[in-house]
């Protein structure tokens, strides 16, 4: 088991360093942090096509993955499926990362869990419960420290993968044309600081809302993804799809619009905005070297380039 005092006290070291070296500090840990955000409803009883490549990324069966349920209304329950789940998946190390309020989130068992992880899963539900539980805790600066040293994948689905996002997409209705403030942004756990995460994308009819959001803030990708569908993220690497969908980018850092001219709730202009399709099968390099950077075109190379960009370590 890794020393969480130490773990802990390198995380914060390397929060103070100026973003290049800390890229470089990041570069040289024993593994690479992967993320897979799930838009929800994802195979749990045929193939599982998605949660197969979620437990080859944390390392195979023998990998340690903890459940973190809390954004549910019945987390024991969510975790007992995940547990059946995982379990005929061939791991045999899997455990509930139980946290019930703030004081359990700032406890040392809980820390010691996170910091011993191969794997975290964070399920569905509501990400403003989750984010209320563990906002500025012990367990909070855990994660990142296990994400960031480590090199633990972070899954989540649903409302778990909205909540990977730094400005997290919290609630809104999905209007079928963009209004203003049609949907709120809170904080998230911040692994992806570039982007915004909405999920059951396609099937739920969220471009407009998706949209909505990018208005508000144009300096942000949009990232839609549908159910049964993850973005896997490979820091510093790559992007690649998975599962039976696609994975809407939107683009809006070029965007003009009539945001601020306009009251709320009415309808948005929104010119220039860029949007790319990326399918299930794909996968999309951040390398030069890499063929499937070569063939893709600018606008989609420096997006790509955002989505694997190391995010600040939270210490």
């Amino acid at each position: 088991m890794f020393k969480r005092r130490e773990l802990m006290l390198r995380g914060a070291a390397l929060g103070l360093l100026p973003l290049h070296a800390r890229a470089q500090a990041l570069a040289a840990t024993r593994r690479v942090g992967r993320l897979v955000a799930i838009g929800g409803a994802e195979d749990r009883l045929q193939d599982r096509v998605i949660l197969r490549r979620y437990v080859e990324l944390c390392g195979g069966p023998r990998a340690r993955i903890r459940v973190l349920s809390a954004a549910s209304g019945d987390p024991r329950g969510v975790w007992l499926a995940y547990q059946q789940v995982f379990a005929e998946l061939g791991v045999s190390d899997s455990a509930h990362l139980d946290i019930i309020d703030p004081t359990h989130a700032n406890s040392a068992e809980v820390v010691d869990q996170i910091l011993d992880a191969d794997g975290i899963f964070i399920s569905g539900g509501d990400q403003r419960r989750l984010m209320d539980l563990v906002w500025e805790t012990e367990a909070f600066r855990a994660l990142h420290t296990a994400f960031h040293l480590r090199g633990c994948c972070v899954g989540g689905t649903s409302a778990g993968a909205a909540v990977l996002s730094r400005h997290m997409l919290a609630q809104g209705a999905a209007p079928r044309l963009p209004e203003k403030e049609a949907a709120e942004l809170d904080l998230g756990l911040g692994f992806v600081s570039k982007a915004i995460i909405d999920q059951h994308f396609s099937e739920r009819g969220r471009l407009g809302r998706l949209l909505s959001v990018l208005a508000q803030r144009p300096d942000m990708l949009g990232v839609g993804i549908d159910e049964d569908t993850a973005l896997v993220i490979e820091r510093g690497l790559s992007v690649e799809v998975v599962g039976q969908g696609a994975v809407t980018l939107v683009d809006g850092r070029q965007l003009r619009s009539n945001f601020d001219d306009i009251d709320s709730h009415e309808r948005l202009e929104m010119l220039n905005v860029r949007v790319h399709l990326l399918p299930a099968g794909r996968r999309y390099s951040a390398s030069s070297g890499d063929y499937s950077f070569r063939r893709m075109p600018p606008s989609l190379r420096d997006a790509v380039s955002l989505l694997v960009a190391p995010g600040p370590i939270r210490g």
